[in-house]
């Protein structure tokens, strides 16, 4: 069994453990910002491509004391390369965290690089270049207190990147946590599912690729680790024609996404072709003030302006009270969340959250506010 190291977002931590113990994880630990856990090749490819709320997977190669810059440049240069990657290939390195000696995160990743591209020039006259972009390998140097950790990223470009949404509006949510606040709200595919601002169309698709069974890595044409010498590629075709098997052919409850704005269902509409559920999802531009609850019972989640990025916090009162009041005349029977940056606007919906979640949107400190409509 390997060890492997999940990135997430900050506050998300746990949602992430269930999700990769789900996938078949074992030794599941969060951590901050992350989570460790084992498992085989298998497993590593699985994750990659079915896992909807992390960002990369690390693959620990070493650790050992760095506390200054000719520390780390030793320990790096005590790895045998050559187990990883040929002159031929191309390489990068992104470094995190620091200590006293060593607080400037790209001058430590140069001495990575240095460490490695020396021992090639020892070993075969030549060596690796540097591709920040698409490097064959992607190297993560993570530095705390007087150690350092090696890892490869076998992921290469975020997970967040579906791959599926080029259309974006402003100030979108990443796919992660579009997935994670489903599982915060407990989304059960079997109900409706409506978001009233769905802005570029992120939370209906991101509901109707977990109500599908659609893997999201099935989106993406390359991860890091197709770069790699062990790369198992009949095992990796094995895994992703079981993910398209495993598809449903429709929708066990209808999933509905609207918005004001004709550009933003417009975006919402072109991301929905590209994930292939446009023929399954209904997106239509209404304002929220002529929503109806299309059954007795469901999920609606929705993700207002607040202050923060778009609008002002003074206009915005009305619409959260307006919010408030559609969900207590119009939506009885069913569980409403409201993701919100404002907790004055918070208290204008009127009605008591039976829950709070902090969740962190980029930079921005959030809380998921459950209301149970009876």
């Amino acid at each position: 069994m390997n060890r492997y190291f999940a990135t997430v977002a900050r506050g998300l931590e746990t949602i992430a453990a269930k999700e990769l113990e789900n996938l078949g994880a074992t030794q599941v630990t969060p951590d901050f910002t992350g989570v460790h856990f084992e498992g085989d090749r298998s497993l590593l490819y699985r994750v990659n491509l079915w896992a909807r709320t992390i960002f990369r997977v690390l693959v620990p190669i070493a650790e050992f004391p760095c506390r200054d810059a000719d520390a780390l440049y030793r320990g790096v240069q005590n790895i045998e390369w050559s187990d990883y990657l040929s002159p031929e290939q191309t390489l990068a390195v992104r470094c995190t965290g620091g200590n006293s000696k060593l607080n400037h995160t790209h001058y430590s990743a140069l001495q990575v690089k240095n460490a490695i591209v020396d021992q090639q020039r020892r070993q075969f006259g030549k060596r690796s270049s540097v591709d920040s972009r698409e490097p064959d390998l992607q190297i993560n140097a993570h530095i705390y207190g007087d150690q350092c950790i090696l890892s490869l990223d076998s992921s290469g470009d975020s997970l967040h990147r579906r791959g599926y949404r080029p259309a974006m509006g402003i100030a979108p949510l990443k796919e992660t946590l579009a997935a994670a606040l489903l599982e915060l709200a407990e989304y059960d595919p079997n109900l409706p599912f409506v978001d009233p601002m769905c802005g570029s169309g992120t939370l209906p698709l991101e509901a109707s690729l977990k109500a599908l069974k659609i893997a999201p890595g099935l989106f993406r044409d390359q991860f890091a680790f197709m770069n790699w010498q062990d790369f198992d590629r009949s095992l990796w075709r094995q895994l992703c024609q079981e993910a398209l098997e495993g598809q449903l052919d429709e929708l066990p409850a209808p999933i509905w996404g609207s918005d004001r704005e004709r550009a933003a269902i417009d975006l919402a509409t072109t991301n929905a072709s590209n994930c292939g559920v446009a023929d399954f999802i209904q997106l239509k531009q209404m304002d929220f003030s002529q929503l109806e609850a299309p059954g007795d019972r469901g999920i609606l989640i929705c993700n207002p302006p607040y202050g923060e990025r778009l609008g002002n916090t003074e206009e915005l009162g009305g619409l959260y009270k307006q919010l408030g009041d559609t969900f207590k005349q119009r939506f009885k029977g069913w569980t409403a969340f409201i993701l919100t940056g404002n907790k004055e606007l918070a208290k204008r919906v009127g009605l008591r959250a039976s829950r709070r979640f902090p969740v962190e949107n980029g930079a921005i400190a959030c809380t998921l506010l459950k209301y149970e409509l009876y």
